[in-house]
């Protein structure tokens, strides 16, 4: 099988880009769509702003039309809220609305909403089925393992949500206390996929086209999803589609094509929010690009300081006479 559908979406079944606050944003994710992203996920969208017209959140919900098929994601602990903000959402055309219940930041969980859903099934429910009942489009909801070792509930979770009316279901397979940090297991998503009807989404350490092959071959998911693994390097998306076609590992891009890309998209997130916020925010995403060259401590420093485009061709400039010398 080539492709999944999810509520009636068709999507390529080689890998998708997850959602990641201050990192998938238009500008990474239109990196990512052009090197092969067979699916999008914006980055979380709270249902309180969105209902009470926040400008901020507002702009977060803007996608390209490049990028179908995309969810907008939405997170919140309230249903009414949840329900009002998915039907505000149908402004902007989502293929798919996705529930966000499992970020484990302290802002977000310390709030009842991402993974503090996991400790309520029945709320988490109630969410799916009021954002589920009040718009046209599929339903979905991004999950973790569980809170902590002591409460791992990925299954029980993703069979409410099922019954709740969830297209399909997204697992992550760190804990809440693990936040990103330790393996991610792998079982657990298995577990989950052997027990539902609906497409199951593995996310967790897929760095690679073989680690994405062995997702798909140890868990049997429906897609793989990748998050962190696809920093500074959004070409993995072609990588891994290519290997899962042919077997056959393509190269590394050459240095040249590397700060092509980079310098695309911190041109394209300046065009989007301005020099000022495009260009404090790039200071991060160019750090990941520039990670193993020759110099790279001294780069990174250099990344740190980013205040202007000129910034980053002098960056760039750097670079390439570091690696020539």
């Amino acid at each position: 099988m080539n492709s999944i559908s999810i509520g009636g979406v068709t999507i390529e079944k080689t890998a998708a880009l997850a959602p990641m606050a201050s990192v998938a944003d238009r500008a990474y994710r239109a990196l990512c769509k052009e090197n092969g992203a067979a699916y999008m996920v914006s980055e979380m969208i709270s249902a309180k702003g969105l209902c009470y017209s926040d400008r901020k959140t507002e702009e977060l919900c803007t996608v390209l039309e490049s990028e179908r098929p995309y969810a907008l994601q939405l997170f919140g602990e309230d249903p009414h809220f949840i329900a009002e903000a998915a039907k505000r959402l149908m402004e902007y055309r989502p293929d798919i609305i996705d529930i966000n219940m499992g970020c484990p930041v302290p802002k977000v969980a310390g709030n009842g909403a991402g993974s503090a859903l996991m400790k309520n099934p029945e709320l988490a429910a109630e969410i799916v089925r009021a954002a589920s009942e009040a718009v046209p489009v599929p339903v979905t909801a991004k999950i973790r393992k569980g809170w902590d070792e002591n409460h791992v509930n990925a299954v029980e979770l993703a069979k409410a949500l099922e019954q709740a009316g969830a297209a399909a279901i997204a697992v992550h397979g760190r804990t809440k206390n693990q936040m990103y940090h330790g393996k991610a297991d792998w079982d657990i998503i298995r577990q989950v996929k052997e027990t539902v009807k609906i497409p199951v989404i593995g996310n967790g350490d897929v760095t690679s086209p073989e680690t994405a092959a062995a997702l798909y071959r140890e868990t049997g998911c429906d897609l793989v999803m990748i998050g962190r693994g696809s920093y500074g390097k959004p070409w993995i998306f072609g990588q891994v589609k290519h290997y899962l076609e042919t077997g056959e590992m393509l190269p590394e891009p050459s240095l040249e094509k590397r700060l092509e890309m980079m310098c695309r998209q911190v041109e394209l997130a300046v065009q989007y929010k301005g020099e000022r916020i495009g260009m404090s925010e790039a200071r991060r995403q160019c750090a990941y690009y520039l990670k193993g060259m020759q110099g790279a401590a001294a780069l990174r420093n250099k990344c740190g300081k980013l205040s202007s485009l000129a910034d980053l061709r002098e960056l760039c400039s750097e670079v390439v006479k570091n690696c020539n010398e």
